[in-house]
């Protein structure tokens, strides 16, 4: 295990065993919580970069009726059934496979997408976080807060973004969609406070298309350009990383 400023870094084999490691800890967490309060808030990520650790996830011993999900962003407009759709991807891989107490997803389809914005934040006012499970994007974003439009003092929790080019064109390198034209440009996303307000961080980044993003979030100057590297200041936030994502560091 290596250590940066506050940031704990652990290094696996492959991606299995990143998965298996991260969940082991983060149904510990939840266990350990669990024995002092009546419920738990998580934020889960949307993204193939979690598939290991969610599917390792869903088979811990938990009780899940005393936990709360969100999740952290969604595309604008996309069609509700489109298996792109994180809240989809999420429902399919952990929201309806396990018992929650409640899940919160967020409507990229609202009508009133400001008023969307501030039902989400009253949510999750209402439930504080407790845990936030994440990845990082190929451009270090932390969910869809891209270089340009991430704020380490952002006075909102949810917040509309345009999608960077670079953020785009991930969507394509993992599958999600067959070209950069199918790809939404706008999105809804908790903003880099609402993540950090977690009082527990578990960051799962595994393959080679992350290495630079890896790099960059352990090497580069705290600020908004490298989003990610604000992971370094958080007081108990855990960064999980395979031979592949590690291999520049």
């Amino acid at each position: 295990m290596i250590k940066i400023e506050n940031l704990d870094i652990r290094i696996y084999e492959d991606r299995k065993q990143l998965g298996e490691s991260a969940a082991t800890l983060v149904a510990d967490k939840l266990n350990e919580l669990l024995t002092s309060k009546p419920f738990i808030n998580v934020i889960f990520a949307a993204a193939p970069s979690q598939n290991e650790f969610l599917s390792a996830l869903i088979q811990k011993d938990i009780d899940w009726s005393k936990i709360n999900a969100f999740h952290m962003d969604e595309y604008i407009g996309l069609s509700p059934d489109a298996p792109q759709g994180f809240g989809n991807f999420l429902k399919e891989r952990i929201f309806d496979k396990v018992a929650f107490n409640a899940v919160y997803y967020l409507n990229g389809n609202a009508t009133d997408i400001a008023a969307e914005c501030n039902r989400y934040a009253d949510l999750l006012m209402k439930h504080p976080v407790d845990i936030t499970c994440m990845g990082i994007g190929e451009n270090g974003h932390l969910a869809f807060n891209d270089p340009p439009v991430a704020n380490f003092y952002d006075t909102e929790l949810v917040k509309v973004v345009e999608l960077d080019q670079e953020c785009r064109q991930q969507q394509v390198n993992d599958g999600c969609f067959k070209n950069l034209d199918l790809v939404p440009v706008k999105a809804l996303t908790l903003t880099i406070p609402a993540l950090l307000n977690a009082d527990y961080i578990y960051c799962m980044v595994p393959g080679s298309t992350k290495s630079k993003a890896v790099y960059n979030t352990l090497n580069k100057d705290i600020q908004e350009k490298y989003p990610s590297t604000i992971l370094r200041k958080h007081p108990a936030a855990i960064l999980f990383l395979d031979k592949q994502s590690s291999a520049l560091i």
